[in-house]
């Protein structure tokens, strides 16, 4: 089902038994980020923190924090029902005949339907904060050695300064006081490209508390030419509704709980961090572009969103697995060889991918290394395992298995150098470092391989299903 609001969404989070009401009193100063840390790593329920010190406002988090939250968030049964969807889109070809020309139509009906529009007003102008202020609201401080309060779920709305196009996306962002921020706009990220090449000022809204879906969609590392709020219309199966910014001139979704105005100016930079990050670290502080508040509205009653990030598994899990999903289709356009793939979280999704194709020719493994590291924002990953296809990339003792049993160091082991992620730690050179990749695929003569590889131990299938039938006579646990 597709929510217009998070009110309908937390409702349907409520009667789906996956969300717990706390209302004892709880300091969004680090308090509400070790609650939360526990249950997310049990499996745990969203949180809706009823009684926030200092602020009026509810606090939801940990509402992504599940398989099945995810999905439902999403309105699929299965994550890899997103890639299903993409893919009828994606793989659209010449229709041929009659019923091919209305299925056609029918698929660039529901992308033409999937665009936002503008309206009139909406609930997030319901509240306007005279003078505007962020101290109403319950941002959480979220880990001991963090430079200070932070919100960390908001949709962050700027226009490419050049073409006019609009950019959607999900960077922390520390409050400095009542009236300034600090905006983590990463190198690679579009956002950042669009503020490197603005004028002298550059307007900025932040949109808290929207719909899940557009929620997800401003995590997404969409290509610049996609605009996320199509894509959250296109996920929900209805548009995404705007209205004008009051004193900026951007628009932003109009049944956003909150909405933050304001803009930055050219050149004006201050030292962002630290920061208790999604790779279990700290990053350090770095300076980072000001923004300056010109507005803040809400619904009447606004619940305030947020997540934590740190050591894994955090609710961010959900959100990554959900863009690996997304995209496979996209990555089997660029590369057709490729069966599946798997982002490790624990490998922070960024250092690490798991690929299996369907090898056909020497170098075969090597080819898709390189397509990867030249790839969009997997061109960061740190790592790649190349299987054979029958390999399941999901279950990672069976990977292990390959890399352990197929891999010669001396043969399957390519180094390399390129751009790594703006959070990675590791390397010496921020931004650069070295890159590795790992041929666990069987290896083919032409590989010079003249020893004949081996056959994987496999029973014949007429004694598979002659123990399938007499299970039951040996008296034995289901197996």
């Amino acid at each position: 089902m597709a929510f217009s609001d998070l009110r309908e969404w937390v409702d349907h989070l409520r009667r789906s038994g996956e969300l717990a009401e706390v209302t004892a009193e709880v300091d969004p100063h680090l308090e509400i980020a070790e609650i939360t840390d526990r249950v997310t790593k049990s499996g745990g329920p969203a949180l809706l923190f009823r009684n926030v010190r200092g602020s009026s406002m509810p606090l939801l988090i940990n509402q992504f924090g599940t398989e099945r939250r995810m999905c439902m968030a999403l309105g699929v049964e299965r994550l890899d029902d997103l890639g299903a969807r993409v893919s009828d889109v994606l793989e659209m070809t010449p229709p041929e005949g009659f019923v091919g020309k209305i299925r056609a139509l029918g698929k660039l009906k529901s992308i033409a339907d999937s665009r936002p529009k503008v309206v009139g007003s909406g609930p997030c102008q319901e509240i306007v904060l005279d003078p505007p202020s962020l101290d109403p609201l319950p941002i959480m401080t979220c880990w001991p050695d963090d430079g200070g309060p932070y919100i960390t779920l908001p949709a962050v709305i700027t226009n490419d300064p050049r073409t006019g196009t609009r950019n959607v996306g999900m960077y922390r962002v520390q409050k400095f006081d009542a009236t300034t921020t600090a905006m983590h706009w990463q190198i690679h990220k579009d956002a950042a490209a669009d503020w490197r090449g603005m004028g002298e000022r550059m307007d900025v809204a932040i949109a808290l508390g929207t719909d899940p879906a557009t929620c997800y969609t401003a995590s997404a590392p969409l290509p610049k030419h996609i605009d996320e709020l199509m894509l959250a219309g296109f996920l929900r199966g209805d548009p995404v509704e705007l209205v004008k910014c009051r004193t900026v001139d951007l628009e932003v979704p109009a049944r956003s709980e909150i909405v933050i105005e304001g803009y930055i100016q050219k050149g004006e930079l201050r030292d962002e961090g630290p920061f208790g990050d999604h790779t279990g670290y700290y990053t350090p502080k770095e300076p980072f572009p000001v923004v300056h508040v010109t507005c803040v509205t809400h619904r009447r009653d606004p619940i305030y969103p947020s997540i934590i990030v740190g050591v894994p598994p955090q609710e961010d899990v959900w959100l990554g697995k959900a863009t690996e999903r997304l995209f496979l289709p996209a990555v089997r356009m660029t590369l057709p060889e490729v069966v599946d793939y798997d982002l490790p979280f624990m490998g922070a999704f960024h250092n690490l991918a798991i690929v299996s194709i369907r090898k056909a020719f020497p170098g075969h493994a090597r080819k898709v290394m390189h397509a990867v590291w030249g790839t969009g924002l997997l061109s960061l990953t740190k790592g790649v395992v190349v299987v054979d296809d029958w390999v399941d990339v999901h279950n990672y003792g069976q990977v292990m298995w390959q890399v352990g049993a197929n891999v010669d160091p001396a043969r399957d082991v390519l180094r390399s150098e390129g751009p790594l992620d703006h959070l990675d730690h590791a390397p010496t050179r921020q931004f650069m470092g070295g890159k590795i990749g790992i041929d666990a695929t069987a290896k083919l003569a032409a590989e010079g391989y003249e020893r004949g590889w081996p056959d994987v131990i496999r029973m014949s299938d007429e004694v598979r299903a002659l123990v399938d039938r007499r299970w039951a006579e040996y008296g034995l646990p289901e197996g």
